[in-house]
């Protein structure tokens, strides 16, 4: 068993992203190869409605799939093949863009005005970035939720964990997609595989990620005591972390827990050619996409 190192960490930072949307953006249009198979992660987090409510109106994707999860509030959804619905609180969609689908997503904000949610761009091979759209919506009902006897709490929406497996499947990168909960003061390590590239977001509370180390002055029970209390080494917030080689991640939770998304993927190591929501491998087939859009051909009828 060997413990994953932090090899980089970073806070998510704000941008604008559709018609004006407030959002924090962890990664994206930076290096493909660091996170491979992943390309953009942000983290949509607001409770003004005018940070929001403008949405992200009608736009095309190709060769990626897009991960959708809500935590507060909803989003509707609807594109140009005639799908629809509406993603509440807890809800997840899975979109494969494939070869090609205008669609748009329209935030709206629950009773307080409060809108929070994720979403995570995973690269297609060049074997599927032509293959046909399709979604998966899955309610937060329908979603295992594993609770361990010191607390700690798993949602598992995609992959296998302790014995779950979450609802969606048959995705490219074969990734795993943890919601994560460890109670104040707790020392947790979580299985990953090997060959996959992971990282997390902490999006409530703080913990330490370093070294499977406890941070300094944390109690942890039954395994250090009388340390004096430190928490400024802990991740925080909107930080992103990033993890070297291994099969386990090991996180200590700050005195008031932490919540966080484990992530991995099987790296596709392909050559990545990126216009926006747009990713094929060359700057040939963007530029076939772009005069497609033109055109009016981009959308290919369904076989």
């Amino acid at each position: 068993m060997s413990i994953r190192p932090v090899i980089q960490e970073n806070r998510a930072q704000p941008t604008y992203e559709g018609a004006g949307v407030h959002l924090h953006r962890a990664f994206g249009f930076g290096d493909p190869k660091r996170m491979d198979p992943f390309l953009l992660f942000d983290d949509f987090r607001n409770e003004d409605p005018r940070d929001y409510l403008r949405g992200f109106p009608w736009h095309p994707h190709r060769g990626i799939e897009t991960i959708t999860y809500v935590l507060a509030g909803a989003v509707e959804h609807g594109d140009s093949l005639g799908n629809h619905g509406l993603l509440k609180g807890g809800d997840v969609q899975w979109m494969t863009a494939g070869s090609g689908i205008l669609h748009q997503e329209m935030p709206r904000g629950n009773a307080r005005g409060q809108m929070h949610g994720f979403q995570l761009w995973a690269n297609l091979p060049s074997s599927l970035k032509m293959t046909a759209p399709r979604y998966q919506d899955v309610k937060g009902k329908d979603i295992p939720e594993i609770m361990d006897d010191d607390g700690t709490v798993v949602k598992v929406i995609v992959g296998s964990f302790w014995g779950k497996t979450g609802p969606v499947d048959g995705i490219a990168a074969d990734p795993q997609y943890l919601d994560i909960y460890v109670p104040p003061n707790r020392k947790k390590t979580f299985k990953v595989d090997t060959y996959r590239r992971a990282f997390a977001y902490v999006f409530e509370g703080r913990g330490n990620f370093r070294d499977a180390a406890p941070p300094k002055g944390v109690l942890l029970e039954k395994e250090v005591r009388g340390q004096e209390v430190n928490i400024r080494d802990m991740s925080g917030d909107r930080t992103l972390i990033q993890f070297g080689t291994g099969d386990e991640v090991t996180v200590t939770a700050g005195p008031d827990g932490i919540r966080f998304l484990l992530i991995s993927g099987a790296p596709i190591q392909e050559p990545v050619a990126w216009h926006g929501p747009i990713v094929m491998n060359t700057d040939a087939e963007i530029r076939q996409a772009m005069a497609e859009l033109k055109n009016g051909t981009f959308i290919r009828p369904a076989h």
